[in-house]
């Protein structure tokens, strides 16, 4: 049996710099799982879009689809966005849409490769406070998964972890900096952007970094992500697996 194509649904920037780590991300997932096919799409300013990559595949005789949205919680775009776009799709496809990224292990151990990439070692986890600074958003489940992560995060070792906001949320940035700085035991400040690609909300992020010793990159196509994504797919082809066989 042909297995589904899966279809990575970006939101997509008018800065080049998110496309690009977006296909770099996809590319390496694929590269992961030789045989897959893996496309990608955006939400909005990049394409290819949505419907443009659903159409395309529903011409070319593909049924079965997988879509995962590239976000790492369930906040607007995944309640809202995402389905309605899907719902747009050609009849003669059958879509199953993946869960989110979030929350997941794997995005903790990415956070933590960006850290270390960024010139801390483990050794260093007692002595650092972390700023975990994410896009930002209104949503209360959302939120919550934020702090679960930086909860998890400073499980692992570090001297204190806070989540912060570029966006919608509050603290901002700096102001998560400048409270770990007044933390006993913080010796250094790292700000840790939990963010998938560059653009606008990371560069606010970057800049609210100022007054920190160390600032890591965004996740981008980390390892952890790339097996994480398969993680979904593989996750939305069970289920629907599972739903075919009570079926029969």
């Amino acid at each position: 049996m042909n297995r589904p194509v899966l279809l990575v649904i970006a939101h997509g920037s008018r800065d080049p710099r998110h496309a690009a780590t977006v296909q770099a991300l996809v590319r390496r997932a694929g590269a992961l799982r030789p045989g897959l096919r893996v496309e990608t799409a955006f939400l909005d300013f990049n394409l290819p879009s949505v419907t443009g990559v659903l159409d395309r595949l529903a011409a070319e005789g593909v049924r079965d689809v997988v879509a995962l949205p590239l976000l790492l919680t369930r906040a607007f775009h995944a309640k809202a966005d995402v389905p309605a776009v899907l719902r747009q799709a050609p009849a003669s496809l059958r879509i199953r849409q993946a869960e989110v990224l979030g929350p997941s292990p794997l995005l903790v151990a990415a956070v933590e490769r960006r850290l270390y990439e960024a010139g801390l070692a483990p050794g260093d986890k007692s002595a650092t406070g972390v700023v975990l600074a994410s896009a930002g958003s209104t949503d209360p489940e959302a939120i919550a998964v934020i702090a679960e992560t930086a909860r998890e995060l400073r499980r692992t070792g570090w001297c204190s972890v806070r989540p912060a906001f570029a966006s919608a949320s509050l603290p901002r940035t700096e102001d998560a900096v400048r409270a770990l700085r007044a933390e006993p035991g913080v010796r250094r400040v790292a700000v840790a952007p939990y963010v998938i690609a560059p653009g606008r909300l990371p560069d606010r992020i970057a800049a609210g970094a100022a007054e920190a010793d160390v600032l890591a990159d965004v996740l981008g196509p980390s390892p952890e992500l790339a097996r994480l994504l398969l993680a979904r797919y593989d996750g939305a082809t069970r289920a629907a697996e599972r739903v075919t066989a009570a079926a029969v």
